[in-house]
């Protein structure tokens, strides 16, 4: 169960962020009250919210899971591959270290954004992507080992990050579309496949037995709900402008 979280207002360099979806550009105004959205339903599901302010200096700074990986024992502290966001890390760490005992951080040549890690219970899969490479794969499995957690990785081959196609839900069961349906490490889980059509969906996320889903995504709700959580939607259209999805927008822990 989760108790808190952390999340960042988009400032208005967000339009400056980095994209590849062709969606046309943020409005900062809509992306402002769908963040408000966003985080009042995190507080429904029963988490304590710290809400930090915007930093112009970074357009994609509102999206701060990448920043740092939050597991029961320690934080990690990431090397993001996009170079326009490294500097995003030195204050995540400023905030985590009124709550983490145990802080560790990944160094050059390695580079890791925590969109691209998965937690499944004490077990971490790292996504290999253009934003994380080999090295800073083999150093979060080395924090992680060093706390009694394991990691391996997993190769992408079409999407930005691995949780952009995949969400753990809990209880064994899995959300996966496009390349990770066939993944064979995802076989023994209980698949819930999301259709193409509806791809962006798969990036939704499991707080306290409740999954908040984006808006307007008929068929994923149905298939979720059919293993019987409860559904909360929000609006997230500014932000999947920047490739950005639920889970991208908060850390949660």
């Amino acid at each position: 169960m989760f108790k808190r979280a952390i999340v960042r207002i988009p400032g208005k360099s967000l339009v400056q962020g980095l994209s590849t979806a062709g969606l046309g550009l943020p409005d900062h105004q809509k992306a402002l009250h769908q963040h408000a959205e966003y985080t009042k339903t995190l507080e429904d599901c029963g988490l304590d919210v710290l809400v930090l302010p915007p930093d112009e200096n970074f357009p994609d700074s509102t999206f701060v899971e990448d920043a740092a990986l939050l597991t029961p024992q320690c934080a990690i502290i990431t090397n993001p591959g996009a170079p326009s966001r490294k500097g995003e890390t030195a204050k995540i760490k400023h905030v985590l270290v009124d709550f983490f005992e145990n802080i560790e951080e990944v160094s050059d040549p390695g580079t890791v954004e925590a969109g691209d890690i998965m937690m499944v219970g004490s077990h971490f899969y790292i996504g290999l992507s253009e934003r994380t490479n080999q090295n800073g794969a083999e150093q979060v499995i080395g924090f992680l080992d060093k706390y009694g957690l394991t990691g391996s990785v997993i190769e992408l081959e079409e999407v930005l990050h691995l949780k952009t196609g995949t969400a753990y839900l809990e209880h064994n069961n899995l959300v996966v579309c496009g390349e990770f349906v066939r993944t064979e490490e995802f076989q023994k889980y209980n698949l819930l496949v999301i259709p193409e059509d509806e791809s962006y969906a798969a990036n939704c996320i499991w707080v306290n037995d409740q999954v908040i889903l984006p808006k307007g995504y008929l068929k994923t709700r149905a298939i979720i709900q059919n293993f019987g959580y409860e559904i909360k939607e929000v609006d997230v259209s500014e932000f999947q402008k920047l490739d950005g999805g639920l889970s991208c927008l908060s850390l949660r822990f």
